[in-house]
């Protein structure tokens, strides 16, 4: 029995020692990291979960002012006038080079100067011809003495027409008679030719305009000897009429075609000259890869040859959207626009765009006409964005 009591007395004073304090709060510790780890795993299992899908919640349901605002246009589809413009030289339409059409001579008159109006045939300037008219005075002189030869022959004839009946002229006579007759008509018919050829001759040493136009240029003084080397003496512009040779590019070239309106404007100026095309060159410079459009424009002392003006080519019309220029975007694979899809989500278009005016660019391929196009600030919105679409305001005419 005394055994047992001091075995019991010997464990109580163990347990009451200066360790038994130090083993509780380890016990502690241990019981509340145990507890925190229960916690964070159930929070991990199930509140995680709970939590995302209640961030989505809230994203979805955001109030719209928290989205960006985008502006939006409907393009539909308008008949836009395509127009290439080139640049190029005023000239005559048709030009006439007048030079020395006879044998020449020297000058005695010049009767026109640079910007006169001359018709049909008139004198330009003449050419001496003092002696050639005497040769046509001589030639004239044998044409008379050959009608007299051939007059005395017809009247010998006649009267031995009378004599035949009587006898007193044989058959023979008459016939030698007739034979002297038509020498004698065939001769005034080689007299004839010979003055009217040199009065034709005489006549070429006029110099005169052969079509009805406008004195472009002069280049002969009184006194200047002139023959068949001299080169052209006058320049006329034919009725008058201009044109402007506009050069354009292979491309544009491509759709211009004769009758097709044009603008042109001189340089120097603001005035507007209308014309039309009136003929497309056949051919491509090699070395410029350009081409001749030619402009007939009508007569206007503005209108110089040899100036140089700028020219607004009609190239026929199409139908297509028309977009505002701050509504395409380009990158590495091409021009794109975005558009807005029935979730106000941007959505990335590609096209093609035909032509940039000042009106606008004009889509060839890419879009119908009826989708909702962002307008501006396409460059901040990434494909699938969600965005607030605002109408743009409808264009005055």
């Amino acid at each position: 029995m005394n055994y047992e009591t001091t075995t019991i007395a010997g464990e109580r004073h163990a347990l009451t020692g200066p360790e038994a304090p130090r083993s509780r709060r380890r016990a502690v510790i241990v019981g509340i990291i145990v507890v925190v780890l229960v916690m964070i795993g159930a929070w991990w299992a199930f509140g995680k979960g709970k939590s995302d899908g209640a961030a989505t919640k809230a994203a979805a349901t955001a109030p719209a002012s928290a989205l960006p605002k985008v502006t939006v246009v409907v393009p539909g589809r308008e008949t836009v006038t395509r127009t290439v413009t080139g640049t190029g030289s005023l000239a005559a339409r048709r030009e006439m080079p007048v030079g020395v059409v006879g044998e020449g001579g020297l000058v005695t008159r010049v009767l026109v100067e640079p910007g006169s109006w001359v018709a049909a045939g008139q004198v330009l300037a003449s050419v001496d011809r003092s002696v050639q008219a005497q040769t046509a005075e001589s030639l004239a002189a044998q044409v008379r003495v050959a009608r007299a030869d051939a007059r005395i022959a017809q009247t010998e004839l006649d009267r031995s027409n009378q004599l035949v009946g009587r006898g007193f002229v044989s058959k023979a006579d008459l016939d030698r008679k007739t034979a002297t007759r038509d020498s004698a008509n065939a001769r005034v018919r080689v007299a004839e030719a010979q003055l009217a050829e040199t009065q034709a001759r005489n006549r070429r040493l006029d110099i005169r305009a052969p079509a009805a136009g406008l004195v472009l240029t002069r280049a002969v003084e009184p006194g200047q000897v002139v023959g068949s080397g001299s080169g052209v003496l006058f320049r006329i512009a034919m009725g008058g009429q201009m044109e402007m040779r506009a050069q354009l590019s292979e491309a544009d070239l491509a759709s211009v075609r004769a009758g097709v309106p044009a603008e042109v404007v001189p340089v120097g100026g603001t005035r507007v000259f209308k014309g039309e095309v009136w003929q497309v060159s056949p051919i491509i410079d090699p070395q410029t890869r350009q081409g001749i459009a030619r402009i007939a424009l009508k007569y206007d002392p503005a209108l110089r040859p040899g100036g140089f003006a700028s020219a607004r080519v009609g190239a026929g019309a199409s139908t297509a959207p028309l977009l505002p220029e701050s509504a395409v975007l380009s990158d590495d694979k091409g021009s794109y626009v975005y558009v807005i899809d029935a979730q106000n989500k941007a959505v990335r278009r590609d096209v093609r765009v035909a032509e940039v005016s000042d009106e606008g660019a004009l889509i060839g391929s890419g879009l119908i006409g009826d989708e909702r196009v962002v307008a501006s600030a396409g460059a901040f919105l990434n494909p699938g964005q969600q965005v607030v679409p605002v109408r743009a305001a409808a264009r005055k005419e």
